[in-house]
């Protein structure tokens, strides 16, 4: 019921019902519909704004229940597994689902369900959040295919985007992200895209339209710019084709994973990176995971200054992105 990123990270867990279901609908939020719809096993997506999990959530309306409760009704489900975050509850979801008659549900849940749960699932602190919810799918029966890694993926083909960015093998540099603690430092973005370009490297700029400021900024250190002019599928591409992805933790990074590309991460440490950073895909995490935000949770940094990321230097960066560029 997440965004981009959580839903990505489902991926596993949805490939193992998947593997031996009937048919598997996604019910997810607005901000991560476009990649439910992109994960291989997914036969119908479902969006609906959760107003317990979205950061802007509109006010609880009952003709909305009324109208999810019926949605689900009219898929009969067998079983309903609630894929959650480290940190949110599935019992408000699970109450809903019980609602629209589902007979089945599975969650990891801290809370005391009552009835609410069939499966109350429980799993370490701070493991990745790929294997914690590919777990709930084991503890309920499901299985990935023998040969099936468990890494991120998503559905291919995917549209070809080389009319944007030319010829593969640039280096990728996005900007912005769901919450301002964890976005790429502006200033470093520019500084990373300079040095990657004067000395010979190209580089593409992405970002989400709403970030289309910052990424001109960046960009005219000697990128492309790319920022809204691409939807999640053809970003998808575009990280394809690229030999490293840089970015802070944002949905890109864990798209970047999906589609097997390094990634340089400049990670925050407001939540832990054992439990969220890009996963399965070759990584250099850099910022200081010791600071004093480290587990806050916090949505601005509250670290005058935001020295976790920005005691990164370019020099660390572009060692970084060069490292990966030669293990490819």
């Amino acid at each position: 019921m997440d965004s981009i990123g959580d839903v990505l990270l489902a991926g596993p867990a949805i490939r193992a019902v998947a593997r031996t279901a009937r048919r598997v609908v996604v019910l997810a939020g607005p901000r991560g519909g476009a990649a439910a719809r992109m994960l291989p096993g997914v036969d119908r997506v479902i969006e609906w704004c959760a107003p317990w999990i979205d950061p802007d959530p509109p006010p609880v309306e009952r003709a909305e229940v009324d109208l999810l409760c019926s949605q689900v009704r009219a898929e009969r489900p067998d079983a309903a597994l609630i894929l959650t975050s480290f940190h949110q509850s599935p019992l408000p979801l699970a109450l809903l689902l019980r609602l629209a008659g589902v007979p089945w549900i599975g969650a990891v849940s801290v809370d005391y369900p009552g009835s609410l749960l069939d499966l109350r699932h429980r799993v370490p602190d701070g493991i990745p959040e790929a294997e914690r919810m590919l777990s709930l799918a084991e503890a309920a029966g499901y299985r990935l295919e023998s040969n099936d890694p468990g890494r991120l993926a998503v559905r291919r083909p995917l549209p070809d985007t080389t009319a944007l960015t030319g010829p593969d093998g640039y280096v990728a540099v996005h900007v912005g992200a769901s919450v301002p603690a964890r976005e790429l430092p502006v200033p470093l973005a520019t500084e990373v895209t300079a040095r990657l370009s004067a000395s010979g490297i190209r580089v593409v700029v992405t970002a989400s339209a709403e970030d289309k400021g910052e990424a001109a900024t960046v960009a005219e250190a000697g990128g492309a710019d790319l920022a809204g002019r691409t939807d999640l599928p053809e970003l998808a591409d575009v990280l394809d084709r690229a030999a490293v992805l840089v970015a802070g933790n944002t949905g890109p990074a864990h798209l970047a994973a999906a589609v097997g590309t390094p990634v340089v991460s400049l990670f925050s440490p407001v939540v832990p990176a054992s439990a969220w950073a890009p996963y399965g895909t070759p990584l250099r995490l850099l910022g200081n995971q010791t600071e004093r935000c480290a587990g806050s949770r916090a949505r601005v940094c509250p670290v005058p200054g935001h020295p976790c990321l920005n005691s990164v230097t370019a020099d660390e960066v572009v060692r970084a992105v060069r490292e990966l560029m030669e293990g490819r």
